[in-house]
């Protein structure tokens, strides 16, 4: 019970890390690997859910298909963006105390809130017999969401058949008016 607690406000804070991070990166191959980060945390809380289908189609599918697919698409463009180690703007020392201040104090309220008001009930509700599962999912994805569903792809293949148009123009040096 303690155990499962901690990982899921260990798997929330890295979910929440990684996509704070990945908003905040300059260069966009560190906003992919930030954004595998929290997909990864985010299945291990639908795993915890019970959930497996749903947290394995959250690896495999899109940490492991489409951010591939967003690499392959920015080094084929060549986006580079800053470095690693790139300068950042400087925060002035009182902001960082006044920010480390609301942080603690932040933390301070919620194992005060934990600890002191007893066992957390009736805020959430056991989830339904077959909850993301593979059967209920694939049940509603090809019945009632099918047309956006083939809409996602042809959008996917739409975006990979632009970058690419857009790869050999740049390495061929054709402009819009020579086409």
């Amino acid at each position: 019970m303690v155990l499962d607690v901690v990982i899921f406000y260990a798997a929330a804070v890295i979910a929440v890390f990684g996509a704070v991070m990945m908003i905040m990166q300059r260069n966009p191959v560190a906003s992919v690997m930030y954004m595998i980060v929290s997909l990864v945390a985010q299945a291990i809380l639908y795993i915890q859910l019970n959930a497996m289908f749903v947290g394995a189609l959250l690896i495999i599918v899109y940490a492991g298909a489409i951010l591939v697919l967003f690499l392959f698409v920015i080094m084929l463009l060549n986006l580079r963006g800053e470095r690693f180690e790139g300068e950042r703007p400087k925060m002035s020392l009182a902001a960082k105390y006044f920010l480390v201040v609301i942080f603690f104090l932040e933390v301070a309220m919620i194992v005060r809130e934990m600890a002191f008001t007893g066992p957390i009930s009736g805020i959430m509700t056991a989830a339904p017999a077959g909850f993301g599962d593979v059967k209920p999912v694939a049940e509603i994805l090809f019945t009632k969401y099918i047309y956006p569903f083939e809409l996602t792809s042809v959008l996917l293949l739409v975006a990979i058949v632009g970058a690419v148009i857009m790869a050999k123009r740049e390495k061929t040096g054709e402009t819009e008016e020579t086409l």
